[in-house]
């Protein structure tokens, strides 16, 4: 049977539990939390309470995103402490993501979103936004790939 996401972060959670690492736990319990609470928001909704790899990706992702911000403000208001506090989450968080696509290989996963879609023009954005989320959950910034795709559809 293969391991899910949530499986290998309970194992994690565990480990850092019997290690006595603080830190490692603390974030871990943070992650706990986020895919408790997207269960909850589920079952509300519709009575699933599933969460699949690719929910766990997307609240991964939205974690990592938030504690970017935070370093550079900490950075900005000379917060060094709190900005590597910010940076050792983020570590551990990216333990769980797929390994990141290179600017290279983010342009040719463009190239064939939009060579797949068919997309002609900017109105088009949203069928290449949908497969490249669909294909590349995790392993690329989706917010920093929208102004590519509009350089090249416009």
């Amino acid at each position: 049977m293969e391991t899910t996401l949530h499986d290998r972060i309970d194992a994690s959670l565990k480990q850092a539990m019997r290690d006595r690492d603080s830190q490692r736990l603390a974030t871990l319990r943070l992650i706990s939390a986020a895919i408790k609470d997207q269960e909850i928001a589920a079952r509300a909704k519709d009575g699933e309470t599933a969460v699949t790899d690719d929910d766990i990706l997307a609240i991964l992702g939205k974690m990592t995103k938030q504690r970017h911000e935070s370093v550079r403000a900490y950075e900005e208001g000379g917060r060094i402490d709190l900005a590597e506090r910010e940076q050792a989450e983020i570590a551990i968080i990216s333990e769980f993501l797929p390994r990141q696509l290179s600017d290279e290989e983010v342009e040719a996963a463009i190239t064939q979103a939009i060579t797949d879609t068919g997309a002609k023009s900017i109105r088009d954005m949203g069928k290449i936004m949908g497969a490249l989320k669909a294909k590349y959950a995790g392993q690329m910034d989706f917010g920093a790939v929208g102004p590519r795709i509009k350089d090249r559809l416009v």
